[in-house]
């Protein structure tokens, strides 16, 4: 499997719309399937994107009003 960048805004209103549970949901199933090595997640102060939020991005691919399961459709897609 090809390294995977995974970017989730931090900023206080992605933070605030969701991406605090997303972050966790994010950890939780890169140590569920075992990615740990094939993952790079970190994340960003701001994407400026903030009436798209809450926005993560994967492999430059901006995903925008991302939820638990937005998130498991774009995760189960690259394993």
């Amino acid at each position: 499997m090809p390294k995977v960048n995974i970017t989730v805004c931090m900023g206080s209103s992605c933070f605030a719309r969701g991406n605090e549970r997303n972050l966790e949901f994010i950890e939780a199933y890169i140590q569920a399937h075992d990615l740990q090595a094939n993952v790079n997640l970190a994340g960003s102060r701001c994407e400026n994107k903030c009436a798209r939020g809450p926005v993560v991005i994967v492999n430059d691919v901006e995903y925008n009003n991302v939820d638990e399961r937005k998130l498991e459709e774009i995760l189960s897609k690259l394993i």
